[in-house]
Formats: C-alpha cells, sequence, structure tokens
C-alpha cells in the first residue's frame, strides 16, 4: 500500500519513476528519492532485523544516524553489505536485500533470541567464555561466531575505482545546511579561500523542512539566493555528497566523497578521499534529535518525530495514517502539525511535560490536535508494524491506562549537537544543563600550532537550535574563521531569521520515569545492538562505572551507527544508576571516521598491480635489454645478474665478480637512499641520529654511520657526506630508504620540533653509479672533465664537476674493497652518464654486475649488509663495529637501551667469519651447533650463518655468522648440519677474507 502524498516532496521529480528491488521484489520511486523514502513510499515498513535478538525493525531516522535499515546494496562486484538505506540516493536497477535472517525477512529463525532474552544479557559472551572453559563454552562459542556479524561478506572483486584528491583551503566548512551556507558567506567575504562539504545531496539541511523565515523569504528560497552568491564567488568551492569524516592535528582534514553511488558504473570514481590541509574548519554539522526509552520503542513505525517530518516534506511519503506522537521537547509538534496538514490522523500528542503553553503546542491545539499533558507511553504494541501504544502518566509507577490505536509513532527526546569532528581534535564539551545537552565548550577548543583555535562550530553544532540563534552563531563563526585564516575583517551584517519560541525541554530518559524492572519491558537505547535501559542499570550493579567500560561491556555504541542516537540517553541512564550528575560521567570517545567509509575510498588507487607499485631506476630499460635477471629490493627492481646466453645464474655471478676484481665494474647504485638533512641544528640532529659523531664532518667528506632503534638494535648503515655548513647528505640501504626518512621525521615532530633541521627524501631525483675495480680511474679520465686522482679526491671524499659533460657529484666510497666512485647525477642524465662510462670503459674490459656480485664482494671484504647481518634484535657491539660508536658524545638513540644487562651480556653472538674445511658453500641461515641436546631434544645452538656465498676470487666458500664467544674462538671449528643429515665442518676465521690492509681501495 502506497504510503505516498500528493503536493508534498520537494526533493523528488514525480514526472522520472525510478525502478529497483528489494528482496528481489520490483518497486517503483521517484528520482530524487533515497532507498529509504522509496521504500516506505511503497508500504515497506519493516526493513531488517536486529543483530542479537533478531527484533523486527523498520526506519527511525532519515540520515546517516540510522542503525535498522542496512540493506546489502548492488549485485556481483558492486555488491557491499551494512549500506545505509537513508543515506542511499535511488538509482534506476537499484538491487538490495535485507540483512541479518534466514530463511526470509518475514520469518527468521533467529528470532527464537528474542525469547531467550533473559539468557542473554548484558556480557553474557563474557561469562559464557570465563574460566573454566566446560563443554557448555566449546559448544557456545562456534554459535557466537557463527551469528556474529549482519551482512555477507563480497565474494567478488571490488568492480569500481577509487582515487584520492589533495587540496589546501583557508577555510573548510562542513555543513551545507543553513549555518554552513552562512558560515562560508562570512568567511569568504574576508577574501580567502573557502571550501563548502555537504554530505546530502541537497543543500540546504533542517530548515526548509522546519519552516521559519529568513531576510524575509521561506528557507528555502533563502538557501537558493545563498548558493547563487556562493556560486558566484571565485574563492568558494562547493561540494555535495561529501562528508567532513575526521579531522587531525596541524589543519588537516578528511573529506570523504561519494562521487557516483547514485550512477554506477558511469566511468567515474565511486569514491574520492580528499586529504585537506585547512587554516580553519568550520563545523556546521547540525545536531541529531535523540530516541525516547519506553517499552516497544523499537517496533517498526516507531520513528523519530523529525525523520517522519523529513519523509513527508522532502520525499512526499507519509509514515503512517494514524500517529501519535510522544515528546519532552515543541519541536515535535511541528511533526504532529505537518501530518495533519497532510490529511493524516494525529490521534495525540503525549507531552511529558506537566505543562506546556508554547505557540507551536497552541497550534496544535488549535488544528484540533489533543495534547495530553504529563503523559507518556507505558508501551508500544505490534509486531512487524505499531498497532496501538498504552498511555500513562511520566511521573510515578507508569499503570498503563489509555489505549491509543495507531500505525505509526513520531518519539522526539530532545536534541544532540553533532561534536564529533569538533572532538576528533581534542575540543571538549560542557553539559548545558537548561538544553539536556552536550555542547562544544568554546574555552577549550581543538588549538593549532599558534595556539589559535582551528577548529570553530556554527549554528546547531554549537547548540543554537533556534533558527536565529543558529545564523547569528554561524555568522559569528564564518567571520572568525576567515579572520583567523588570514582574511580581513568584514562588516557585513548576518541575515535576519524569525522562527517560533520554544518552551523549555524537559529532559527524560525513561519513559514513564517510574517505570519498573518487570522482564517485559524492554525499553531499548541501541536499535542496533539490542541494548535495552536495563542492560546499563545491570552494568552499573556490576560495577562498571565508567561510560567506556559500559559501553564495552554492553556493546552500547559500537554498532556501526557509533552510538549516534544511543549514547547520550545510555549514559544519562548511567548516571542515574549510579546516582550522578550526567557531566560526572561524561562521554565515550569520538573517533574518526563520522561514519564508515569504504575500504577502496581509504586504498584509492593502491589495489591490483598498484596495490605496491614498482620502483625501477632511470636505467631500467637498459637493464632489461641487456640480460638482467630481476630480483625485488624492497619496492625497487634491480639486476641480480646479467645473464649471457648458455649462462646459470652462478656462472654470471662468479663472472662478474672476477672481472670487477680485474678490471672495471659498473653498477646500478640509484636505489640507495639519498636523504638530504639541511639547517642550523642539523649536526646535532644526526648526532643523536647515528652512533657516530657527524657534526664534526668536514666539508668535502664522508663517513660511514651507523643508525639504530630507541630500543639499541641497527637498523641501517650508509655514508654521510657533508655538502656544506648546515647540509649532509645521507646515504641508506635501497629498502631502507621511506623507513629512515619516516624515522627521522617522527623524532623530529615528536621530540626536538623546536630544532631548526629539515630533511628531503631525494632518492629517485638522482641516478647513482658505481664505477668498481682497478681501472676505475682509468674510465673516468677517459671521460674527462674534473681531476678523479687520489691527491684531488683521495678516499671518503667527494667533490662536484663534469665527468663528459654531464654535471656530476662524485663519492670516493667503496662497498667492494676496490677502487671505486659512486657518481650521482640527475635522474634525467642517467642513461647519459651510463652510456658514457660504458664506452669509455671499452678498452679497460667494463662490465655491468648485479646485486648478487655485490654481496659476494662486500662479504669477501666483510662488510655488513642490513637484513643479512641483522634481523632486528642485533647491535653495532654484536658486529664488532664498536670503532663505530663514539666515545666523545654524551647521547644518541639507542644508546641507553644498548646499556641495559642483556646488550652486555658476554653470552650474546658475536660476527665472526666461517671457512669450511673443504671448501664448500654453507647453506644461508643454517645453525651452527654445539654439544648436547635441549628439553626439546633439539641439538644446542651456538650461533647461525648470515651470509654465505662462493667467492670466485678465493675459489671456495666463505661465510659470516654469529657465534657464541665468536671473536674469542679463531681458528675453532665448528660443526653445522645440513638438513639432509650430513654436517658441514668450518673454521672461525675474521671477517674479512680479501685485502686486509685496505690498499686496493685506497689507491
Amino acid at each position: 500500500m502506497s504510503a505516498r502524498v500528493e503536493g508534498y516532496g520537494r526533493l523528488i521529480d514525480r514526472s522520472k519513476r525510478v525502478s529497483f528491488s528489494f528482496n528481489g521484489k520490483r518497486l517503483r520511486g521517484y528520482a530524487g528519492d533515497t532507498l529509504a523514502s522509496a521504500l516506505l513510499g511503497a508500504g515497506q515498513v519493516m526493513l531488517g532485523r536486529s543483530f542479537k535478538y533478531h527484533r523486527p525493525r523498520g526506519l527511525v531516522a532519515s540520515g546517516a544516524e540510522e542503525p535498522n535499515a542496512l540493506v546489502g546494496l548492488g549485485e556481483g562486484g558492486r555488491f557491499e553489505p551494512d549500506q545505509r538505506a537513508t543515506t542511499t540516493e535511488l538509482f534506476d536497477g537499484l538491487a538490495a536485500i535485507s540483512q541479518n535472517h534466514w530463511p526470509s525477512l518475514a520469518f527468521d529463525v533467529g528470532e527464537v533470541n528474542n525469547y531467550l532474552a533473559r539468557f542473554l544479557p548484558a556480557g553474557f559472551y563474557y561469562k559464557t567464555f570465563m574460566a573454566p572453559r566446560g563443554a557448555w563454552a566449546k559448544i557456545f562459542e562456534p554459535f557466537v561466531r557463527q551469528s556474529a556479524g549482519l551482512g555477507r561478506v563480497p565474494m567478488e572483486p571490488d568492480a569500481d575505482a577509487y582515487e584520492y584528491l589533495y587540496a589546501h583551503y583557508d577555510v573548510v566548512v562542513v555543513g551545507g545546511g543553513v549555518a554552513g551556507l552562512q558560515a562560508a558567506r562570512a568567511a569568504a567575504a574576508t577574501g580567502v579561500s573557502v571550501l563548502v562539504m555537504e554530505d546530502a545531496a541537497h543543500w540546504g539541511g533542517r530548515a526548509p523542512v522546519d519552516g521559519g523565515e529568513i531576510d524575509g523569504m521561506a528557507p528555502g528560497d533563502w538557501v537558493k539566493a545563498a548558493l547563487d552568491a556562493l556560486e558566484a564567488a571565485d574563492n568558494v568551492t562547493l561540494r555535495l555528497r561529501m562528508q567532513g569524516t575526521g579531522v587531525y592535528d596541524h589543519g588537516y582534514h578528511l573529506g570523504y566523497e561519494r562521487v557516483a553511488d547514485h550512477s554506477p558504473g558511469d566511468g567515474r570514481p565511486r569514491h574520492r578521499l580528499w586529504r585537506i590541509r585547512a587554516g580553519r574548519i568550520v563545523t556546521a554539522t547540525g545536531a541529531l534529535e535523540r530516541p525516547l526509552a519506553f517499552s516497544g520503542n523499537d517496533v517498526p513505525g516507531v520513528m523519530l518525530a523529525s525523520a517522519m517530518r523529513d519523509y513527508l516534506v522532502n520525499w512526499g511519503v507519509a509514515a503512517g495514517r494514524r500517529i501519535v506522537v510522544v515528546t519532552n521537547n515543541d519541536d515535535a509538534y511541528r511533526t504532529a502539525l505537518a501530518m495533519k496538514a497532510a490529511g493524516r490522523v494525529v490521534a495525540a500528542v503525549l507531552d511529558a511535560r506537566e505543562v506546556v503553553t508554547s505557540p507551536l503546542a497552541q497550534a496544535a491545539r488549535d488544528a484540533g490536535i489533543a495534547v495530553m499533558e504529563g503523559r507518556a507511553i507505558a508501551e508500544v504494541r505490534g509486531r512487524a508494524r505499531v498497532k496501538s501504544v498504552l498511555v500513562t502518566t511520566q511521573a510515578g509507577a507508569g499503570k498503563a491506562g489509555e489505549e491509543i490505536r495507531c500505525d505509526a509513532v513520531a518519539m522526539s527526546g530532545g536534541w544532540s549537537p553533532v561534536v564529533h569532528l569538533w572532538s576528533h581534535c581534542g575540543g571538549k564539551l560542557t553539559w548545558d544543563e537548561a538544553a539536556a545537552m552536550f555542547r562544544p565548550d568554546p574555552d577549550r577548543a581543538p588549538t593549532g600550532a599558534d595556539g589559535a583555535p582551528f577548529v570553530l562550530t556554527a549554528g546547531a553544532a554549537s547548540g543554537a537550535l533556534a533558527l536565529d540563534a543558529c545564523l547569528a552563531d554561524a555568522h559569528a563563526a564564518g567571520k572568525a574563521a576567515g579572520k583567523g585564516a588570514g582574511g580581513k575583517a568584514s562588516r557585513k551584517a548576518g541575515p535576519k531569521a524569525v522562527c517560533e519560541a520554544e518552551a523549555p525541554i524537559a529532559p527524560v530518559w525513561i519513559m514513564p520515569e517510574g517505570a519498573g524492572p518487570e522482564k517485559r519491558m524492554k525499553m531499548w537505547l541501541d536499535f542496533q545492538n539490542d541494548v535495552k535501559v536495563s542492560d546499563v542499570q545491570l552494568a552499573a550493579r556490576e560495577g562498571y562505572e565508567s561510560v567506556e567500560h559500559t559501553k564495552r561491556y554492553t556493546t552500547l555504541g559500537m554498532a556501526t551507527d557509533q552510538g549516534k542516537l544511543s549514547n547520550i540517553n545510555g549514559l544519562a541512564v548511567l548516571s542515574q544508576a549510579l546516582q550522578q550528575e550526567i557531566p560526572a560521567t561524561g562521554t565515550t570517545t569520538f573517533r574518526p571516521p563520522y561514519t564508515p567509509i569504504s575500504m577502496g575510498a581509504i586504498a584509492g588507487e593502491a589495489r591490483g598491480e598498484l596495490f605496491q607499485p614498482l620502483r625501477r631506476t632511470p636505467l631500467h630499460d637498459w637493464h632489461d635489454a641487456h640480460g638482467a635477471d630481476w630480483e625485488p629490493v624492497g619496492h625497487w627492481r634491480r639486476p641480480y645478474t646479467y645473464l649471457r646466453a648458455g649462462e646459470s645464474r652462478e656462472q654470471a655471478v662468479q663472472r662478474e665478480v672476477v672481472n670487477t676484481r680485474e678490471n672495471v665494474g659498473m653498477l646500478d647504485a640509484s636505489t640507495l637512499g639519498k636523504i638530504v638533512v639541511k639547517g642550523p641544528d642539523a649536526g646535532r640532529f644526526l648526532d643523536m641520529m647515528y652512533t657516530n659523531m657527524m657534526s664534526t664532518l668536514p666539508v668535502g667528506k664522508c663517513r660511514y654511520g651507523l643508525m639504530c632503534s630507541e630500543n639499541g638494535f641497527l637498523i641501517d648503515d650508509g655514508v654521510v657526506a657533508r655538502l656544506d655548513d648546515d647540509t649532509w647528505l645521507c646515504h641508506t640501504t635501497t629498502g631502507g630508504a621511506d623507513r629512515i626518512h619516516a624515522h627521522m621525521e617522527e623524532w623530529l615532530q615528536t621530540e626536538w620540533w623546536d630544532w631548526k633541521v629539515y630533511t628531503a627524501n631525494l632518492t629517485e631525483q638522482y641516478a647513482q653509479i658505481g664505477v668498481v675495480g682497478p681501472k676505475a680511474r682509468q674510465v673516468l679520465e677517459a671521460l674527462g672533465g674534473m681531476d678523479v686522482s687520489k691527491e684531488a679526491l683521495p678516499f671518503m671524499h667527494w667533490a662536484e664537476g663534469e665527468l663528459g659533460g654531464l654535471p656530476v657529484r662524485v663519492f670516493r666510497i667503496s662497498f667492494s674493497g676496490e677502487l671505486s666512485y659512486e657518481i650521482a647525477v640527475p635522474a634525467s642524465r642517467g642513461q647519459a652518464l651510463w652510456d658514457a662510462l660504458m664506452e669509455a670503459g671499452k678498452p679497460h674490459g667494463v662490465m655491468p654486475y648485479g646485486t648478487e656480485a655485490l654481496h659476494v664482494l662486500r662479504a669477501e671484504k666483510g662488510f655488513i649488509m642490513i637484513g643479512d647481518e641483522t634481523d632486528g634484535t642485533v647491535i653495532p657491539q654484536d658486529l664488532g663495529l664498536t670503532w663505530a660508536i663514539s666515545k666523545k658524545k654524551d647521547d644518541y638513540i639507542g644508546k641507553r637501551a644498548q646499556a641495559r644487562p642483556h646488550m652486555a651480556d658476554p653470552e650474546r653472538w658475536k660476527l665472526v667469519g666461517l671457512e669450511t674445511t673443504d671448501g664448500s658453500v654453507i647453506p644461508d641461515g643454517a645453525y651452527i651447533v654445539a654439544e648436547g641436546v635441549n628439553a626439546n631434544g633439539q641439538r644446542n645452538m651456538q650461533g647461525r650463518v648470515t651470509s654465505s656465498y662462493h667467492s670466485p676470487t678465493l675459489k671456495r666458500g666463505i661465510a659470516m655468522g654469529l657465534v657464541l664467544h665468536g671473536p674469542d674462538r679463531m681458528g675453532e671449528e665448528v660443526t653445522i648440519p645440513r638438513i639432509d643429515g650430513s654436517e658441514i665442518k668450518a673454521r672461525i676465521v675474521e671477517t674479512c677474507f680479501y685485502d686486509k690492509e685496505g690498499a686496493k681501495q685506497d689507491v
């Protein structure tokens, strides 16, 4: 049976019919409908089942606060569970299914839980699983786990695309109601850039529904005029279907734009996540109407009074034909008057206040509506739909009296400002006793680095509910935001509004106030999670006095709506149970996001091949064309070796090692991290970052450094070059560039925020090429352009100049033990430099080498590799690197941790070299065993192999390993078992196998 009302529906186009389906049944709506209004208009009152007891559920609200009307939306790759029907715009072909029932919505076997409610009280899942765990718990646990969740998981890959957008605005206004629009106008008048975002698909918020007058116009007309003015301004950006979802430090704000939810498959991204930096943020997010707690307040057909009014005025849908209104404030009278004007029967207004003489109440009486003062609902009767209500007095024990037939109930328990965004970044609240609400405390606003508030509230979000007060507050907030963001002061006056005067609210948390603990009295607080008034009272009796503990014990406010309708009522009931004032109980913590956002929006384009984009050096194509056998190194792809026809990997690696030792090899080292650290305090900052001194490094020289975590463990190493008096260039491992840069920034931003230091990750800005081997200098001299002699460029120095006409920075450093130069050039010139070096090197036997040859070369020299010799538990002292730990400075990150007894334990394994007695290669990662077995019957361990290779230079296997008392056991043989049960004998030796004096690298 259709519930459409002719002459109503300001947001729908009745000339455009839209076809959709619900649980496979074809239905019709209109363009502009939401799924909720279309279902209600088609006579579908019951829309789902509650989580715990599987009770029938219908619409309660009309916006993002809706806890009940959650559906599985879409099909195939566009199926998504738990979507709110109230915020889903209707489109042709939309397919929706109800959730949390079997076998059907009308008949659900899970409803048996409703009759077992006495065995499923608050916290029953905790109590069931408490020790001792008997057979009952073992039976019950699978049942509880199977019952978890509301919707079903999508089974096909997401068919849509998502994206990020980065933006900067002086002022961001969240909310496109009359308060948001006025705040935007006031801010824009100061000359700053303004972004206005509105979560819904239309502007104006509640004002066009609630009525009143603004500057002599109806609110809808004023909204149109305000939009015209904002659209004409070149410093204002307007966005519909965009939610302000989170506010963070330093003016960082997340916006969640639903670009194509209402037009799937049109080629646009479905969602867009805006990452915004704002000078000031104005939250004009309005207020949410609270439900009332009375027996049966969850029966389908019981709805917020404001929502019932929304469905009528916005979408031309009447929630019922015969309505009872129950309230503790004047706003609900607007619903009574609207339903009466639409031709519906308003059987009565039950007002909990003893005496009501306000203009709105009098208007209802004048319209012939019965106003029953001091009354409450004792019980709503009905199962899948409201049938009647039993009336009682609000004061006293609540004995039921008159029964009133009706098919819908409009309830209003007052209003709560939407303070979530204000609270995300530390804004505090104050309890307004007269208005019975928590509202923002302007004296405790979130402040920025300048000490000034960077989040302001406007209109109803500030607690200014009346239209005139709302607009005045919004105008002031917009002016303050614009001025605070650097705008010019504006003298432009705000609009003048006229609205009905309202009588004070009467705080009502339980209806009737004397309701007893009868088991039949089921007064619901959290509709989705089935949390009753009695559950919160039980939690209080069992000692859960903290509102956060009660929340978790009862699951109050932990559903997908995050307690938008239930939290204030719940904490008020808890306060009554604890016999304390509401402010003493406090509120739960508001955290982003305001409503759930899609995982696709969070991921953006990070999916499929872009989930972890491959990073390629400027020389990638050359390597690929010359036989590169690729290996992943972090996010990069690097040549493992260069294969020639008929060669195995091992043969190719040995060829490259021998040629580099005898002639000259070239390595693409572009992937090494390059982090510039600059500023007056850069030197002392690097002294804290590294174990050795960097502040004393002379300009033009390089120094090897170690970096530890605060726990003392070695996390990176590399060569640091001092470029000028306040600039250093820090080289990191390939996989460590992003991580180490983040490590530096974390310490700068959280501990040494007042130090004058700037860091930038320049890894991808430069190509870096290693020219290595005894003939390396001859190759560079053949190019010409700068003096690379030992006298002009000694070992561990650097210089800038030209090679072959290309601007370069040349570092005289070595990771191979050979004469070596690392040449940095802008990334765009990397291929040109490589080609020039290859050509100049032909007479000298030049040959590229890959990462495996690099490993062999460094292992022959005894150099460590982060990730091989380290595993997150190794400190520099374990590796014999005490020489790289400064004794001249008081502190560095990790120093205190390394002073702990465990770190100085003589039983820690130490790095040594290992030579097999038969020249074979030890398996990587093999353990070194000792005599005896442990408690598990396994052989005792006394070390492990960290790196192992065949050395073509030495023509035998070499290895490094961490061994118990290793440096004190030189020449001793140890045993290393193979997986097949055989054993290898190896001799403990020094870690350096090649050119121990270092003569070759210092020529």
